[in-house]
C-alpha cells in the first residue's frame, strides 16, 4: 500500500506575479523560502512557507489559461488557512483591502470560517482552530 507522509506543496500558477507575489507575502504573510527565475520558461517560480512547514509554490507564466473558478467547478475547490480566530484575520485582511465574506460555522464541526479570494479569484478559506 503506499503510504503518504504529509502535503508537500501546494502549486499555484498566478496571472500578475508582482501583484500575486504582493498578496501572499505582505497581506497574507507568508515567509520567501526562494525566487527563482527560470529564463528558458520567462517564468519565476517563487517558494513560500507556511507555519514553519508547508510550502506554496507561486508560478508566473505568459498568458497563463483562465479556469472556472466557482465553488462547484471541478477541480481543486480551495486552498483552507488554519488561524486562532476568524474574526481577527478576516478584520485584518478587510482593513488592508480583502474582501471576506461573511463568517460561517460549519454544521459537522461547530468551527467557525470564512472565504476569500487571491488576485486571480482562487478560493481561499480561514478555519478556526
Amino acid at each position: 500500500m503506499l503510504k503518504l507522509n504529509k502535503i508537500h506543496h501546494i502549486a499555484i500558477i498566478c496571472s500578475d506575479y508582482e501583484l500575486s507575489k504582493k498578496f501572499y507575502v505582505d497581506i497574507l504573510g507568508l515567509k520567501v523560502i526562494r525566487e527563482v527565475f527560470r529564463e528558458e520558461r520567462n517564468s519565476y517560480k517563487l517558494d513560500l512557507e507556511i507555519g514553519g512547514q508547508y510550502q506554496v509554490e507561486l508560478f508566473s507564466f505568459r498568458d497563463p489559461a483562465l479556469r472556472p473558478s466557482h465553488p462547484e467547478a471541478a477541480g481543486l475547490r480551495h486552498l483552507a488557512f488554519e488561524v486562532n480566530s476568524v474574526e481577527e484575520a478576516a478584520f485584518h485582511l478587510n482593513e488592508l483591502g480583502v474582501t471576506t465574506e461573511p463568517i460561517r460555522i460549519d454544521p459537522t464541526t461547530g468551527k467557525r470560517f470564512t472565504f476569500f479570494t487571491d488576485p486571480d479569484g482562487l478560493p481561499l478559506e480561514l478555519y478556526e482552530l
